[in-house]
This record gives C-alpha cells, structure tokens and sequence, in this order.
C-alpha cells in the first residue's frame, strides 16, 4: 500500500510542476536535466497534506525516538506544522537570522537541553541544508540523530549526513520518481537514462579525505568520475584489513553480497544448511551456543565445507565484556570460538577493552571483528552519537575490526565492510520488534555491503531456491549501485 501512495504522489507531483525537465541553472551553476520545486505544494492544500501523512507514516515505521521536530527553512515549515498540529507534537522554528530585539533566538519554541530533534526537509542534494540547521540546533543544546525528507535528489546526502552522525530517511528517491514516470509514460527511456546519467556523474560526496582539520569533506567530482568503487576495487586497497580483503574478492568471484543467519539448533542440520547453500553465499552466520549438540567434530567440519565452498563463517557471538572476559570467552571455554570462526562481533558498550581483550587473540590468527554500530529492532538505542562513538572506535583499531553490523551505511571509509540484519524480500516486521528490508532497500537505498538472512530462507519451502533468489537481488541491487 505505501508503494501505491509513493507512486501516486509522484504523478501528482508531475502533474502541479513540482518535477521539471528540461535544463535547469542550480544554485551551484550546475546544468541539470531535471528541477525539484516543492514549494508549489503550498497551493495544493490536499498534496500538502498527502505528503506530511507519508511523512509522519515513515516516522512510525522507523520507529524514531525524538522530543520536538523541526522543518528547515522555508519549503518544509508548513509540512512541519501540519504534521505537528495533527498530531499534536512539539515544534521549533529555526531562524534564518537572529533578530535585532526581543530574545534574539536562533530557535523558537520550547526545549530543553539535550531534547532530541527530528528535522524534515523538502529535498536534499548534498544534504548541507539539514547539516546547518541540525548545527543551530545543536548550539542550542539539542541532539539531532534522524532527518526525513520527501525527495532524495541520491548525489551524496545520506552518506555525508551520515558522515556527522545523522540518519537520513527519504520517502522517495530519485531513481523511484524516473521509474514511475517513465512507467506511466509522462517521459521517456532517453530522458530517464539523461537524468540518471546526471545524477550518477555528479554525487557530492567522496569517501573521507584531509581538509585539514581530520573531518570528512565533500566535494564535487569531475564528470565521469566513479565514485563508487566495486568490492574487487577495495579489496586492493592498501589498508583494507587481510580477511576483508579476501571476503570482498570472493563477494565478487561468486557474486554474491548474501550471508544465511543459520539459526539453528541441530548441528547435522546447519552442517547439511551449510553445504546446499555454501555455493550461494560468501558468509554463513552462526550462533553456537543454540546448538543442542555441540561438539569440536562439528567445528571441523564446518570449516571443510567453507573450504569447499568458499565462504567464510561468522559467529554471531555479540561480545560485550571487559577485555579481560572477552579474551577468556573467545578463546576458550566449550566453543573455542576463535579456533574456527573467520568473523566475530561486539557491542562498543565495555568502551576499547572489549576489542583489546578479542585483538589479542583473533589478530595473530588471521581473524577479524565487526562492531555493532546499528541494529535491527525496533527502539534500538544503537543511534546517534552512540553509532558515532562505534565508527570511531572501529577506526582506532582498524587493525582488527574490519566493520560494522548496521542497517545502513556508517562510514565513508571503503576499507571497512557493512553487513546489514533484518532483511526479507517484503518489508515489515514481527511480534517481537524485528524490522525487515528489502535487499534493494539494504544495499542500494542504504549503502550497505552485505544482506543478512534468516527466515527469509529458513523458513521457505525450497531453501536452495529461496537462497538463489536473495543472491540474486542482492547482486542485483550492487550493480545498480554501482550504475553498472
């Protein structure tokens, strides 16, 4: 039902102006096939309001934790102040300029300090006009973690609002807006391919470099350049770490982004799940301690059949101790876990000490670790200044952690690899706060490296097939990334 209302506001879009094509002068100087305009919507009070509904109806499928929210000036305050008046939630209005008398705020309304904001937007580009009113804000004493907007233009604003520790949410992309009107013919194939090509040539943001004071930067590359490199391009990538590298160059020799979450309880059965499927994935997904029957022959061989079928084992362990506990449980105990799993994870929560404690013992074997930056749940508290924290940490010790488990694209580093939970052909979610996203969603929307899959393939009636099919649109959703 939300593609159907996404697809018809698209034509109504189209039909009040508010997409152009043609040639364009922006702001910047830049020529563009196509213009955004959306501050028509305000003679069209019904559009208006159709679009502050999908707006409010993304911010409960998210799940989004906030105190106030705040649209960026001018084109999104009335879409802020329907969905705030509606249902009745807190607003602030951030000023262009200060005044001269009374209060002199930068910020109208009421908050507190550390209040949590939630910014919506009409259309990002390069993502610059959230970034400078989450800055207001945060002045202010204000947190922002999440930002919405209705059209993402896709040249470079998730990644650098990303980039400064806010998650961007579009309703619609611009990929979604060309297909749906060349679906219904209001353009062609050739102004469709104009438009992408554009959009493709011109991505504003680029992987992290020094501008002189070691925070991320952005720039506009010439055109033709490529921004986005393919996983056989950073796997030679002088500081990639040795076991990314190899997963990254088997990702590409198998062309395949999907791990399996075998989570199972019976050591014959991930054992036979391991070896029908092992041709279709680069990484299985384990959690040992759920197996009823556990023994060191099992261990074995499960790693001859990763050898047989290059792919390597993840056990999806979740440290999350002191340095000192950690080195003891990874190491030791029942499992032995570092004696045969390639990928480990942790909580960032101990602080340092838990990569310390698992480096010691993983980094002389040839192993690697993810740092959990985002989760799948719902009212996670894995956001903000928390993944923030994480990337960090990941980057410090880059000699042993080798990524992240998160839901969408953390660091611009290409060095590290993103591996993403929680996804399913259909989006949605269960009983239990688990969150679903499309592989398309995962990968190409959200800048992940790698879908992770339990039910999705568990649960269906022929696995292989199911198995094929994520591989397949998994792959699928790269290479569109990849404008391939």
């Amino acid at each position: 039902m939300a593609n159907v209302c996404v697809d018809s506001l698209i034509l109504k879009l189209h039909d009040v102006n508010a997409v152009k094509f043609g040639e364009y002068k922006l702001k910047s100087g830049m020529i563009t096939p196509i213009y955004i305009d959306l501050r028509v919507l305000v003679s069209y009070p019904a559009l208006m309001n159709q679009v502050a509904s999908l707006i409010y109806q993304r911010v409960q499928d998210e799940g989004l934790q906030f105190d106030s929210v705040c649209g960026v000036p001018y084109t999104a305050l009335p879409l802020a102040t329907i969905i705030c008046s509606t249902h009745e939630l807190p607003m602030l209005i951030r000023r262009k300029e200060a005044k001269d008398y009374g209060t002199k705020k930068m910020v109208e309304g009421s908050y507190r300090e550390g209040d949590i904001c939630l910014i919506i937007e009409d259309t990002v580009t390069t993502g610059s006009s959230i970034l400078e009113t989450a800055e207001v804000l945060y002045k202010e004493g204000l947190k922002v973690t999440d930002a919405i907007v209705l059209m993402d233009r896709e040249q470079g604003g998730i990644e650098m609002l990303s980039s400064h520790g806010i998650k961007l949410h579009p309703i619609i992309s611009m990929f979604k807006l060309l297909s749906v009107l060349q679906a219904a013919e209001r353009i062609d194939a050739r102004m469709a391919q104009s438009v992408r090509t554009f959009i493709l040539d011109n991505n504003t943001f680029s992987p992290k470099e020094d501008n002189g004071n070691g925070s991320p930067a952005t720039k506009k590359p010439c055109m033709g350049q490529k921004t986005e490199l393919s996983y056989a391009d950073r796997a030679k990538l002088p500081n990639v770490h040795p076991l990314a590298s190899k997963l990254l160059k088997l990702m590409e020799d198998k062309r395949s982004n999907l791990c399996v979450s075998a989570d199972l309880t019976s050591s014959q059965d991930l054992l036979q799940l391991a070896d029908s499927l092992g041709p279709k994935i680069c990484l299985l997904k384990t959690h040992v301690d759920i197996l009823k029957d556990y023994t060191e022959a099992f261990s074995h061989k499960l790693q001859a059949l990763a050898e047989k079928h290059n792919f390597l084992i993840f056990e999806d362990r979740k440290f999350a101790d002191i340095g000192n506990t950690v080195k003891h449980q990874y190491e030791g105990g029942l499992y032995q876990i570092s004696s045969w799993s390639h990928i480990v994870n942790a909580h960032a929560v101990p602080g340092p000490g838990v990569v310390k404690g698992l480096s010691a013992v993983g980094k002389p074997l040839g192993r690697g670790c993810l740092l959990i930056a985002q989760m799948s749940s719902q009212g996670s508290l894995a956001t903000g200044e928390y993944t923030q924290a994480v990337v960090h940490m990941a980057e410090e010790h880059s000699d042993f952690v080798m990524g992240f488990i998160c839901g969408s694209k953390v660091s611009t580093r290409p060095e590290f690899i993103h591996m993403s939970p929680g996804v399913q052909m259909q989006a949605g979610g269960d009983v239990l706060g688990q969150q679903y996203s499309t592989p398309e969603e995962v990968l190409y929307n959200k800048g992940s490296d790698v879908i992770i899959v339990g039910r999705g393939i568990l649960e269906a009636p022929d696995r292989l097939k199911a198995a094929e099919s994520y591989r397949q649109s998994g792959w699928e959703a790269y290479t569109k990334r990849l404008g391939q």
